[in-house]
């Protein structure tokens, strides 16, 4: 497990940036924390670094975007879904387990159990003002390969 602290969205937005030059595809990181709280903030950043141009927005009406980069990433919403038959409805099994790509998916919790075994959990608290508390910790192989890099190469207090 990791634990970091940012001071501003720009430090929020440095810390994904880092992530996004050594994630793999492959990869899935599931977001959660409270409304506002800074996933998709999160994911832009990422999603910047990895070379997506297009605006990158929360998917939380049409529950999915898929945006071009160097690989494809397929960024979730499960905010509004209601039950898991839904997020077969959606195709989320089939994104969530494939081999290329990167999954990024927000307000994961609700539907833990459905999450992809090999993961990184990102639990993100409001500590007032624009201060955020970044948890992370991971499930799998690969996940535990990339917060074993991130550790080594990030500042806790950012």
């Amino acid at each position: 497990m990791l634990t970091c602290i940012t001071h501003s969205p720009e430090e929020t937005a440095h810390l994904a940036g880092t992530i996004g030059k050594i994630i793999h595809e492959g990869t899935v990181i599931c977001l959660d924390g409270e409304l506002g709280v800074g996933k998709t903030l999160f994911v832009r950043a990422l999603a910047r670094t990895l070379g997506v141009e297009s605006d990158v927005t929360s998917p939380t009406f049409n529950l999915m975007n898929i945006y071009e980069a160097a690989c494809p990433i397929v960024h979730f919403d499960l905010y509004r879904i209601e039950s898991e038959e839904e997020l077969e409805d959606i195709g989320f099994y089939e994104y969530a387990e494939a081999t290329e790509g990167i999954v990024l998916i927000e307000w994961a919790e609700k539907f833990i159990d459905a999450m992809p075994a090999d993961r990184l959990q990102v639990n993100i608290a409001d500590l007032g003002g624009e201060e955020r508390q970044f948890t992370f910790a991971a499930e799998g192989e690969l996940s535990t390969a990339l917060l074993e890099e991130l550790s080594d190469i990030v500042d806790p207090e950012h």
